[in-house]
């Protein structure tokens, strides 16, 4: 180093251009002088890096500091996960002298192997756990996933892919990566998330950003897989907050899709922070239920049968489902007064009238907005209303919205008609059959399409006829309740009744065949024989309304 310099007169050398620093060549000239210190995994690192740099090879001394460091790694850090994790990290400050020498591949490796190892070793252990306490399950949880989270993001993202070769368990990473957001990403956004003024990322959160980032590419591939759906809400509200890569808010929004049946309503309330916007970012729920359902038409074009078009189908199932939770949501949503009359819309219109059996839900949630919105003109209302179907109202909806000052009155007197239509179409025990007649004919009409076209139609008329068999039940369940209280009704009248039964009773014994009554008698008992026909026609007409 002094020869390099080619000053004669130099009396100091600059030493921070060396690996590690001064400190470091301070322990190589030590080792040179034969003072002894310990190597441990904190200086190893350092070490190598430094020997390497001054070329302490076996050339120049037997057990020179090359191959010491190389003893050390091979014997103590590599055999050990934990190890190996403190000299990576310990990389960190020797970068790029680290990456060049190779220790940081080295370590990475290690890692994964002894992972891997330790897999197979715990298998036995993990089969004891399915079958044991919640407490056993929990301390089953590999311990390396704590240790890894001290790890810079580039470093761990590398440990990770390294981990995936090697065929570590997909539930081990999917723990580690959970556990590795939550000690980097803790507090992110909490503070800020409902100040709208706040629209870009501070500086110190820039690099938090590029972790949210990397943890959401390092996901597993599989869409299906256990990662849990209040992980991937969280990451995508502070993935809103810190204004990550779209490319990042379109993977989380499409995983949580994929299982959007099983959300909660509470995971869907996502805060916006956009200015002037809504309380509520409707926008990521509106995208989230396009893939939703893109993804079951995906599925229905896939399936080449039948089989699964049926009712209790889980594709069926699954958007009804999704139905009723965006209804719900769509009503907690409403009394926003930023929340404008075109996204409230364009939120209802996205999911199709197939995905919704009755009505009910969305009735309760344009009410809800109507009365949280007074100041809408009646063009507004009416384009808002057009969304219900009263065909598709319960008994409970209708009778609401027959007496709702807040509807338009085009509506109401839709409700009331179809009402009526129903009433008489129970009366006459003629309901569904026009419906079935015009399926029927429509089916007629499709014999002369393509195949294509042709499955395209019966698959349509099929989805609407199980929507007509869930109404029907909807019907059925209408009218057993309103014969409940007419029972109850004639029930509260038991007195009557027993009165109305015993005249009538008396009345056939006095008309029997063994016998008849005397004159007086007779006139007597045909006045109680009027009175008792009266209470039974006034019983009757009763019964019938």
């Amino acid at each position: 180093m002094v020869a390099d310099a080619k000053d004669p007169n130099l009396s100091e050398l600059d030493l921070t251009h060396v690996p590690g620093g001064p400190e470091t060549f301070e322990l190589a000239a030590k080792f040179c002088y034969g003072m002894n210190f310990e190597i441990t995994t904190t200086n190893v690192a350092r070490l190598h890096c430094v020997a390497k740099y001054l070329e302490m090879t076996e050339d120049y001394r037997e057990e020179n500091l090359i191959a010491r460091t190389e003893t050390f790694l091979v014997e103590v850090v590599s055999p050990s996960l934990e190890k190996s994790v403190e000299v990576l990290s310990s990389c960190e400050a020797l970068l790029p002298t680290a990456e060049e020498v190779g220790i940081t591949a080295r370590c990475i490796d290690a890692i994964a192997r002894n992972a891997c190892q330790e897999q197979l070793v715990s298998g036995l252990f993990r089969l004891d756990c399915d079958s044991g306490s919640l407490e056993l399950k929990d301390s089953c949880l590999e311990w390396w996933v704590e240790d890894l989270s001290v790890l810079s993001i580039d470093f761990y993202r590398r440990v990770i892919m390294t981990m995936v070769h090697v065929g570590v368990r997909i539930d081990s990473i999917i723990a580690s990566l959970m556990h590795y957001a939550q000690v980097s990403l803790k507090g992110i956004g909490k503070p800020q998330i409902w100040n709208p003024a706040r629209a870009y990322p501070c500086k110190g959160e820039k690099g938090q950003k590029t972790i949210v980032e990397t943890l959401v590419s390092l996901l597993p591939q599989e869409k299906s897989s256990s990662v849990p759906l209040n992980f991937l809400f969280g990451m995508l509200r502070i993935a809103i907050t810190l204004d990550a890569a779209l490319a990042c808010k379109l993977e989380i929004e499409m995983r949580i899709a994929f299982r959007l049946e099983m959300v909660l309503l509470d995971d869907l309330l996502i805060p916006s922070v956009q200015t002037g916007d809504s309380l509520f970012d409707v926008d990521t729920v509106k995208r989230i239920l396009i893939h939703f359902l893109q993804r079951i038409d995906q599925e229905e074009n896939e399936d080449c049968g039948y089989e699964s078009e049926g009712i209790d189908s889980p594709s069926h199932g699954a958007l009804l489902k999704v139905g009723r939770l965006i209804d719900t949501y769509l009503a907690e949503i409403a009394p926003d007064p930023y929340l404008s009359l075109d996204k409230f819309t364009a939120m209802i219109s996205v999911l199709p009238d197939y995905a919704r059996v009755i009505d009910d839900g969305l009735y309760r949630a344009i009410d809800i907005y109507l009365k949280a919105h007074p100041m809408l003109s009646e063009h507004e209302c009416k384009k808002l209303c057009k969304f219900i179907d009263c065909q598709k109202l319960s008994q409970e909806a209708c009778n609401h919205a027959a007496q709702n000052d807040r509807l338009p009155v085009q509506m109401t007197v839709r409700v009331l008609y179809f009402e009526q239509l129903r009433l008489k179409n129970a009366l006459s025990g003629s309901c569904g059959d026009t419906f079935v007649s015009r399926k029927i004919s429509s089916g007629l009409t499709s014999a002369a399409m393509s195949p294509r076209d042709t499955y395209a139609s019966l698959r349509r008329e099929n989805r609407e006829l199980k929507l007509e068999i869930s109404r029907m039940r909807v019907r059925l369940s209408d009218l057993e309740k309103e014969h409940v209280f007419m029972k109850q009704g004639m029930m509260d009248k038991t007195g009557q009744g027993k009165t109305f039964l015993t005249s009538l009773s008396r009345g056939i014994g006095r008309f029997g065949i063994f016998g008849g009554p005397s004159g007086g008698k007779y006139h007597k008992s045909g006045r109680k024989s009027r009175t008792s026909e009266g209470k039974t026609g006034r019983s009757r007409r009763y019964s019938v309304s």
